[in-house]
């Protein structure tokens, strides 16, 4: 379920809401109890995760960056040891 955001256009209180996709939008105030109430528009925060994603998507560690690994190697430079020695 998405949480919305509305705003009382006569007293400007804000307040965020979790509810159903097919539920009605708010329209009373619970500040001011006026029939101003409005739904925002806002950026939705969320992360695909499970089965069926990228190999490369959401890596911890030091596999972050597997992309940036691919452009560094395809470019003809050879990464050094970790001992300090050149490959």
């Amino acid at each position: 379920m998405p949480i919305y955001e509305y705003e009382c256009k006569a007293c400007g209180h804000r307040l965020e809401k979790l509810q159903k996709v097919s539920a009605a939008p708010l329209t009373d105030c619970p500040a001011c109890e006026a029939d101003e109430l409005a739904r925002l528009v806002s950026a939705a925060g969320f992360r695909l995760a499970g089965g069926g994603w990228y190999e490369t998507d959401f890596k911890s560690g030091g596999k972050k960056n597997l992309a940036g690994d691919a452009a560094a190697a395809s470019d003809g430079k050879t990464p050094a040891k970790k001992d300090g020695a050149a490959a």
